[in-house]
């Protein structure tokens, strides 16, 4: 199971988990059985953890830090006045509360933190701290302590994961309880398993041959260029796949005054008075100096002094997992891409402490109550990764940033419909993206001419060939001719919102939540150019991916409040599903093109040939089973935003 930041050349990374359904303790595990007044916490035991991974006992002497999370109070009442305030006519709409509005009516009781924390501290555990809302209750401690305090073992297991990597990784061997006084106010103890460990970034690393990098100039008559532009090259050595004007060079990354002129932006729309989040893992410390320097490249305006802040941990930890260069990149992406779409933005990035900190880290930007917009480029590769306690707890924070007039956007992935070996190894719809409380961001690719007009839009799902004489041989790796593309599909969780009754034909949905909601740019061979400075130096290329797609949205949004006259939107979804069919959102449908390039980029868990070549990308050919079409679709949801945009959204 792995938690991903989400993109092409970047990202997905993830949280501290709790997975699967309880099994059976082994028969080497203490004998914890629950007395009368204790209480089991469903969802303890991830479902790797069988009696036959088992590999021993855990590290007595080791630490670990634990997340107690605390119920809502009437947590009905909260979510039917998420939804009023979130749906356009209902009379309460954009009626949010403030912060202490929402802690004094359905936040956890300081009463009950108390009980909790003096119980934990009764068992010899440290409270390290409380969330800003309430939500969680943070605690250190040795393994034999948390063993006695929540009644169970922790044990070793062997376990492979989908990208075929093997694991030792600790985890309970029988449910988690707690005394029967506070069951009713716990509802997941997070921390005790090892699920997060086996995240990986999921962002493109392929090397780009020089003449491929953002800001070279393609050289006249040179075959393997980079296009400025749609088609401005076009190597004609390779065979010619697609009708003229159709086949193109990888673009070498639009620029800022190229990703504004795809969504019709006038000079107005900069966001002004507008405040977003993004939430990621690590931090890097030259982010406003490279983003100064892309904007100088790229054709946008530099920070102003106080315009960027951050909001770190006070350590940094598990570097050696999480890959924080990887989070540089992602964090690069967010920033720049946001800064474009809303130059007088301002942003707060929320550093995780690492990857396996990041719904911590979701609940910390919504807690604090200081960003109207939160970008999350980060998920599983599938919603049976997650356990039902983790979810949980995604839905109380969504829920709590919905009353508070907060949008929280997700990435909807890379791997398309998560079929692939290393993913899912079948159909299915990637979470968070698949909560009914966020906004899926799906992806799209672009083709804009010379003079900044859209040729054509379509949906993100690429097939690779390879060249073989004068013909194109469709790729057979372990994902066969699938080369990355947005994720989409139908939960198996949730049953259909109401904003998706009418638009989501009923044939797709079948009654359950369909993603995602609407997309954006996110094919890296039409993608966007960043720069930031890795360990090597400086270095700019073209990104792409959902989790690209998601900023630009968060970007948009700011533009939207501010042509609102500065008012916060809120959750999203009703408002993007009543523009479905109008103006202001285009329709994507397939598009007979393709793409040339030297290289083939990675996303996430696909397979792509790794060697420098000769490569033919299809786009939205369906490679798996997704493809876009007319209406809503697993692709790009309801379309992607056009001109008048930002001032339509929640009329």
């Amino acid at each position: 199971m792995a938690v991903r930041p989400s993109r092409a050349a970047g990202l997905i990374a993830g949280c501290a988990v709790l997975v699967g359904v309880a099994a059976a303790p082994a028969a080497t595990a203490q004998d914890h059985s629950a007395p009368d007044d204790r209480a089991a916490v469903a969802g303890s035991v991830p479902s790797w953890a069988t009696p036959g991974a088992r590999v021993g006992h855990a590290d007595l002497d080791q630490h670990r830090h634990v997340q107690v999370a605390l119920a809502l109070r009437d947590p009905a009442g909260a979510e039917a006045l998420a939804k009023a305030v979130s749906t356009p006519g209902s009379p309460e709409y954009g009626r949010h509360l403030g912060n202490a509005e929402f802690l004094a009516r359905f936040g956890p009781t300081q009463e009950t933190v108390d009980q909790v924390t003096t119980w934990l501290r009764g068992q010899g555990l440290r409270v390290t701290g409380v969330a800003g809302n309430r939500h969680f209750v943070e605690a250190d401690g040795g393994v034999a302590q948390l063993q006695t305090a929540f009644r169970t073992s922790l044990a070793t297991y062997r376990h492979t994961t989908r990208d075929g990597r093997t694991h030792v990784l600790a985890a309970p061997e029988s449910a988690v309880t707690v005394p029967a006084a506070i069951r009713g106010t716990v509802t997941a103890v997070l921390g005790l398993d090892d699920s997060s460990k086996t995240i990986t970034p999921a962002q493109a690393t392929a090397t780009r041959p020089d003449g491929t990098r953002p800001g070279v100039t393609p050289a006249a008559g040179d075959p393997n260029s980079c296009a400025r532009f749609w088609a401005e090259t076009n190597n004609a050595n390779v065979p010619q796949k697609y009708a003229a004007g159709q086949q193109s060079n990888a673009l070498c990354g639009y620029t800022s005054p190229q990703l504004r002129a795809i969504y019709g932006l006038p000079s107005s729309a900069t966001g002004a008075g507008q405040t977003v989040g993004i939430v990621g893992a690590y931090n890097l410390s030259t982010i406003v100096a490279d983003t100064n320097r892309a904007a100088g490249q790229f054709g946008a305006p530099a920070l102003t002094s106080g315009q960027y802040s951050t909001v770190l941990p006070g350590t940094f930890t598990d570097q050696d997992r999480c890959g924080p260069d990887s989070w540089a990149s992602e964090q690069a992406l967010d920033v720049q891409a946001i800064h474009e779409v809303a130059p007088a933005a301002k942003i707060t990035y929320y550093a995780g402490k690492s990857c396996l900190d990041l719904f911590n880290t979701l609940n910390r930007a919504v807690a604090d109550d200081k960003v109207s917009v939160i970008n999350n480029s980060w998920l599983y590769p599938g919603e049976s990764s997650v356990s039902q306690a983790e979810r949980d707890q995604l839905g109380a924070i969504a829920v709590q940033a919905a009353i508070q007039g907060q949008a929280i956007l997700f990435a909807s992935g890379d791997s398309g419909d998560n079929s692939a070996p290393a993913a899912a190894g079948r159909a299915e719809a990637s979470y968070p993206a698949s909560h009914p409380w966020v906004t899926a961001v799906g992806g799209t690719s672009v083709a804009l001419d010379a003079s900044n007009r859209v040729k054509f839009q379509t949906g993100w799902e690429n097939s690779g060939n390879t060249q073989s004489g004068n013909t194109w041989t469709p790729q057979s790796d372990a994902d066969g001719r699938f080369a990355g593309g947005a994720g989409g599909g139908v939960s198996k969780l949730y049953d259909q919102p109401d904003y998706q009754q009418g638009v989501v034909p009923a044939t797709i949905a079948g009654g359950h939540r369909a993603v995602p909601d609407i997309s954006a740019l996110a094919d890296s061979y039409t993608g966007l150019a960043v720069g930031f400075t890795t360990s090597q130096g400086y270095a700019a290329y073209s990104s792409g991916g959902t989790s690209l797609a998601a900023p630009i949205l968060v970007g948009l949004v700011a533009d939207a409040q501010q042509a609102h006259g500065g008012e916060r939107l809120g959750f999203l979804n009703a408002a993007l599903y009543a523009l479905s069919g109008k103006a202001q959102i285009t329709d994507v449908k397939p598009v007979k093109a393709g793409i040339w390039s030297p290289f083939m980029a990675g996303f996430g868990f696909v397979t792509v040939p790794p060697a420098t070549g000769s490569y033919l990308l299809d786009l939205d050919s369906k490679p798996q089973t997704l493809q876009s079409s007319t209406g809503w679709d697993r692709v790009t949801g309801v379309g992607t935003p056009a001109a008048g945009f930002v001032s339509a959204l929640g009329q």
